[in-house]
């Protein structure tokens, strides 16, 4: 699935949680503000670009120069490549499990200029200008970046109440991405690191030689099949998102 769609799934499926369904159907899995609902859905958008951070054409490669291609590069080389750790299961059930302890443990608002403050608001600066660069609301790096910049110094200085949502953020970002992937030809990495062929009676379509599942719906990449679900999402999520934002609104 293309960047750009990966987002915008990202904020659907966050905004499907969250959203109030004044609007569009929702389903209200998470009892949160619609404040939340609406920064989150930018923010989702942007983690959901998270399991690419190995690939060498990524967004996030191009970010920051060269800085960011090394950095891409290293997480590749950690990762085995694109397609591999980062979009397998096993991780994002990691990520999935690392969100749902801090939800069971309480998880607060972390002091100011704590590290686990700073890791938050890193988080929230990359998500969002990774969003508004994918989504091609903002032309160059340096103003997403700014951007993202200001919206990290805004919500954890003055709405640190929101941190304590930011782990199902990306939770949910990044797991869509996954669910994206698996419906292109591409599919995802069973059973990374290892590598288990599918059985005999099973279509090499689906569960391929090199130990990648799929159910490939969508076809490649980029394709028209995508490019309509994806158009029929961005709808979605644009009235979803006025839902969130209408109710913050002086009624």
């Amino acid at each position: 699935m293309m960047g750009g769609h990966h987002a915008i799934t990202g904020a659907a499926v966050w905004l499907a949680m969250t959203a109030p369904a004044t609007v569009v159907p929702t389903l209200g899995v998470l009892d949160v503000s619609p404040g939340v609902a609406a920064l989150g859905a930018v923010l989702a958008a942007g983690a959901a670009l998270g399991p690419d951070l190995n690939h060498p054409q990524a967004t996030a490669a191009h970010s920051a120069g060269a800085l960011s291609k090394i950095g891409t590069g290293l997480v590749g080389a950690a990762s085995g490549g694109h397609r591999h750790g980062t979009h397998a299961p096993l991780v994002a059930a990691a990520v999935v499990g690392a969100a749902l302890w801090l939800a069971d443990g309480g998880w607060i608002e972390p002091a100011r200029f704590t590290p686990s403050w700073w890791a938050c608001a890193a988080v929230i600066c990359g998500s969002m200008a990774f969003a508004l660069r994918v989504l091609r609301l903002i032309r160059r790096w340096p103003a997403a970046w700014i951007i993202g910049a200001g919206t990290a110094a805004a919500v954890c200085l003055s709405w640190p109440g929101f941190l304590v949502h930011l782990p199902a953020v990306v939770a949910v970002g990044w797991c869509t991405h996954l669910a994206g992937d698996i419906l292109t030809t591409g599919g995802l990495p069973l059973a990374w690191p290892f590598r288990i062929s599918g059985p005999a009676f099973v279509p090499d379509a689906i569960w391929k030689k090199n130990g990648y599942l799929a159910l490939p719906v969508l076809g490649n990449a980029g394709s028209k099949r995508e490019w309509v679900l994806c158009s029929a999402v961005s709808v979605y999520v644009l009235l979803a998102l006025w839902a969130s934002i209408d109710a913050l609104l002086p009624q």
